[in-house]
């Protein structure tokens, strides 16, 4: 692997895309009309939900270095193609690149975009240094940073945030902490090395694969709630019932197998339900 491809890799360019579109996203909820009208607020807001994420999972191997040693040893750091300081390096210029585009953000619409941009780094920064190994804790910061980007994109657009998207947001905390629990039965083995008090770690991969499914079904009855309240067009009928059976078809595989081979493979599932959800939203807001 070239030393290129290890950077790219290093920050996760498919969470950094849909962090990035998150916040279009989020924009798009608040207003529907921005998609034509506020190109360079969108412009701006991808660009810091891009960045910020790209820095963030830079940030991320680089503490995780000795567990990735161990969980994940083809990582670019733990597999030497990525020295850690070089990761450390590349976290701090794209850090600066989501900043100046949040200022820009704020410049244009409110100062609560370089606001929301700051707090997310404070929670992550918090999840690196701290909150890792504190288990749930650690997820709840995780899934507030997941959750944040639709936030920063109303306020890209509106002044105050809207229902629709604060919904949404929810449903990506839940989704979200599902998924972190699921990734813990995943990295249960590191994680007992390295002392992480994941809920697989202190409870076992069953008790965790239990609240992560009742987080992912928090999730799916938070669903219809912006049809109901007509937030939504019921073109968002379709995709969110695919993310729904998404949700649903991840639960029982995590209930009824909790290996860690199986837990790989549901934490894929979420995302790819996750992203259609991101979809749905859109669809129903402007269809």
């Amino acid at each position: 692997m070239s030393k290129p491809r290890g950077y790219l890799r290093l920050t996760r360019p498919v969470n950094c895309l849909m962090m990035g579109f998150a916040v279009i996203v989020g924009a798009s909820i608040a207003n529907p009309g921005v998609l034509n009208a506020s190109w360079v607020n969108l412009a701006y807001g991808f660009i810091t939900g891009f960045t910020l994420t790209a820095a963030s999972m830079s940030i991320n191997d680089y503490h995780d270095r000795d567990i990735d040693a161990v969980n994940e040893p083809n990582r670019p750091i733990p597999s030497g193609l990525i020295k850690p300081r070089e990761a450390l390096f590349l976290a701090f210029a794209l850090t600066t690149i989501g900043f100046a585009a949040s200022l820009a953000n704020s410049y244009l619409t409110t100062f609560f975009c370089l606001v929301i941009a700051l707090i997310a780094w404070i929670v992550f920064e918090t999840y690196t240094t701290v909150g890792k190994r504190s288990g749930l804790p650690g997820n709840f910061l995780v899934s507030t940073c997941v959750a944040i980007p639709f936030i920063y994109g109303n306020f890209t657009v509106a002044n105050s945030l809207g229902l629709n998207v604060l919904i949404f947001a929810s449903m990506a905390f839940f989704s979200n902490t599902g998924r972190e629990i699921t990734k813990g039965i995943v990295d249960v083995k590191g994680d007992k090395m390295q002392n992480v008090k994941t809920l697989a770690v202190r409870l076992g991969e069953k008790n965790a694969a239990v609240a992560a499914t009742s987080l992912y079904w928090l999730a799916v009855l938070l669903s219809p709630i912006p049809w109901l309240l007509n937030l939504v067009s019921w073109w968002f009928i379709p995709l969110v019932a695919i993310t729904d059976f998404g949700l649903a078809t991840s639960s029982f595989m995590l209930l009824t197998d909790y290996s860690r081979e199986n837990a790989r493979k549901v934490k894929k599932i979420v995302l790819l339900s996750f992203i259609i959800g991101l979809l749905a939203f859109v669809v129903g807001v402007i269809g």
